[in-house]
């Protein structure tokens, strides 16, 4: 009998990254794209929740812009941050991580575990730009032009708070079913203190929300918690407000930001189609535009059979 062997995810390795100030280190997924880069680096995509995604991504892109002519994808980097885990979420630390201060304590998951705290969204934006970027770019040839980074319910809430507090960080930004309302909906006082700062800023915004993230699905309906899902679904308002943030941040000079609504998808299922979606928005027809001068000898037509 053959042995069998540990199923990986191609053409990615993993590894821990402690921030310099401490803590727990974060487990980071790198992709690298094979062949040469383009003479102003690769661009990248960092991804939110990395154990959680990073397989979808990698497997999304490396079937998407093998074959550009027929899906306008083109090669690039993927950063998946995540946790040392083996599980999809640190749902503890990513809290802390992707919470907007001041953020609050809240009771353990489970008994005898920790609390729950949140506000700790400065301190993992700075490990980002500070300590994870420079260790990619000592990696992989990087476009500094051409970063993307995508993030889903708590995740897309920290995206919106780096696009309002460091937009220079990114080009591209991707808030998967934002959770806007968290904690007095803190993020629109974040979003008018951005538009009063008329700070300079240019780059692409998706919003996205699932069908059933702000009504029951038809198999959820008549369940036993049924009730309390209503009642989170009047609370959050999930679809209405990434709509109305996609709206406003569309009214920003520099900015272009867009809405899209995932049929028949509730907040955990929405997660493939939406990095599908933030994988073409990275590397899709957009950047093909703003790279012209390196589409003629990267694109080919051949299709599988």
């Amino acid at each position: 009998m053959v042995e069998d062997k540990p199923a990986l995810i191609a053409e990615t390795v993993q590894f821990d990254l402690a921030s310099r100030e401490g803590g727990e280190p974060y487990r980071i997924f790198l992709h690298c794209p094979r062949g040469e880069p383009p003479a102003d680096g690769w661009p990248i995509l960092y991804l939110l929740d990395g154990n959680a995604v990073i397989g979808t991504a990698v497997d999304v892109l490396r079937v998407q812009s093998g074959y550009p002519l027929g899906t306008g994808i083109l090669p690039g980097v993927l950063v998946g941050v995540g946790y040392p885990t083996d599980n999809a979420y640190d749902s503890v630390r990513r809290s802390w991580d992707m919470g907007p201060p001041p953020g609050r304590v809240y009771p353990p998951h489970h008994p005898g575990g920790p609390d729950v705290r949140t506000g700790g969204a400065d301190e993992f934006l700075a490990f980002i730009e500070d300590e994870l970027k420079p260790e990619i770019a000592r990696r992989v040839a990087v476009d500094a032009a051409q970063q993307a980074i995508f993030g889903h319910s708590f995740g897309g809430l920290f995206v919106l708070h780096a696009l309002f507090h460091l937009p220079e960080a990114f080009s591209t930004w991707a808030a998967i079913s934002p959770a806007i309302w968290w904690e007095g909906a803190g993020i629109l006082t974040a979003a008018e203190r951005f538009e009063a700062a008329r700070m300079p800023v240019e780059g692409r915004v998706l919003v996205a929300a699932g069908e059933y993230e702000q009504r029951l699905a038809p198999f959820q309906e008549g369940v036993a918690d049924a009730a309390s899902r209503v009642a989170s679904h009047v609370e959050s308002r999930i679809v209405d407000n990434a709509r109305a943030m996609a709206d406003r941040l569309s009214a920003i000079p520099g900015l272009h930001a867009e809405f899209e609504l995932y049929r028949g998808e509730t907040h955990m299922s929405v997660l493939p189609a939406a990095v599908n979606s933030a994988v073409r928005f990275a590397f899709g027809p957009a950047a093909l535009r703003t790279k012209e001068t390196c589409v003629p000898s990267r694109l080919h037509s051949q299709s599988p059979r």
